[in-house]
């Protein structure tokens, strides 16, 4: 008799041992956003996104950081330290009381390539704002930039370095006074990996024309092995006087790279170039893709949970330009809303949404208004 209790009681451990297993795949992981109710300006996220969110996509681990910036006191938190601990690399923390406070850059915050400890995240605790003063991009990665150092013969295609940016905000970022490495107003990133979690994207600005440069967010190149950039719980603008403005891509902007973005919203950008790409005769080009800007060959743009809205656009997609020269590359849209977007046309399958009319694209769950 104890012998079969203490089988059933072992059977019951496996169930539920099951049972919690497949309830984690099929809800994904559970966890803590700082910006869900911030003391000012709009909340990380798309209020009303629940889509589960896969481990690889959440926040990192950072209870044991490399580096603490900052004494207990905004003011203890400084530019040059910021600067200084990103080009170590490694978990970055900070320190500078339990009220929400601003560090503003005089220059970008540059990863470098070689570093020890080649996993670099930034980790706000849902406290920081970093601001470019609305003069200087706030953050630089790139795996083909000798100045940062060279780790291989396939700059374009490496492991490494793998940024994460979490629980923090980036405002006032500016790089119009880039030449070489142009678009990117508050993050540009080329080659390893990138991730952006409970993020907020302030008053970024891009050059303001020009038929390929964007990103007044975020512009990104060549992630390792085409893996996708996650971008989860993260806002851009959401609400008016707090849109990112850039020639295109208010949001993000990138080549040949694929995106999965979850439970986030895009609002109150725009795209404000003219002429779109190619450039039409007698125009400098742009004013495309005012959230979400694509363009290159195989890539994959997925849309999960999250909302686009009033955002404002010149040329072409109002919502989002998708564009694979090759016409290969798909799109995935499930559990959004997109509505009330402006302007634009060539919308051949979809409102808002510019891309060839022969581009895979699968909707689901989805409302356009």
């Amino acid at each position: 008799m104890k012998y079969i209790n203490y089988m059933v009681l072992i059977s019951s451990f496996m169930l539920l041992l099951l049972f919690t297993y497949c309830k984690k795949e099929d809800t994904g992981i559970q966890f803590h956003n700082p910006l869900a109710h911030p003391e000012d300006g709009p909340p990380a996220g798309n209020p009303d996104g629940t889509y589960p969110v896969p481990a690889e996509a959440g926040p990192v681990d950072v209870s044991n950081p490399d580096h603490i910036i900052g004494t207990g006191t905004p003011e203890s938190c400084t530019a040059q330290a910021f600067i200084d601990a990103v080009a170590q690399g490694g978990k970055i923390v900070f320190n500078g009381g339990t009220e929400p406070f601003t560090i503003t850059l005089d220059r970008p915050a540059k990863v470098f390539n070689n570093v020890d400890v080649p996993e670099i995240v930034i980790d706000g605790g849902g406290l920081v704002t970093l601001s470019g003063g609305g003069k200087t991009r706030i953050l630089y990665m790139n795996t083909c930039d000798k100045n940062q150092n060279w780790t291989t013969s396939h700059c374009q295609n490496q492991d490494h370095p793998r940024l994460t940016i979490q629980n923090i905000t980036f405002a006032d970022g500016n790089s119009t006074a880039e030449t070489e490495y142009d678009g990117g107003g508050a993050i540009w990133v080329r080659g390893g990996r990138f991730k952006a979690v409970n993020c907020r994207f302030f008053n970024n600005y891009c050059a303001s024309t020009g038929p390929d440069v964007g990103g007044a967010a975020i512009r990104v190149f060549s992630q390792y092995n085409n893996l996708p950039v996650y971008i989860v719980n993260c806002t851009f603008g959401g609400a008016d006087g707090y849109g990112n403005v850039g020639s295109n891509g208010g949001g993000i902007s990138s080549i040949g790279v694929s995106w999965t973005i979850i439970n986030s919203l895009f609002s109150h950008n725009q795209a404000i170039g003219n002429g779109g790409n190619p450039a039409e005769t007698g125009t400098p080009g742009g004013g495309s893709g005012v959230a979400i800007y694509n363009d290159g060959n195989t890539m994959t743009l997925t849309i999960l949970g999250s909302l686009i809205e009033q955002n404002e656009v010149n040329a072409y997609g109002s919502a989002i330009f998708f564009v694979t020269n090759d016409h290969s590359g798909n799109i995935i849209i499930d559990q959004c809303t997109i509505r009330n977007n402006i302007g634009g046309s060539w919308y051949p399958v979809y409102p808002q949404i510019s891309m060839h009319g022969d581009t895979k694209i699968e909707v689901s769950n989805t409302e356009f208004e």
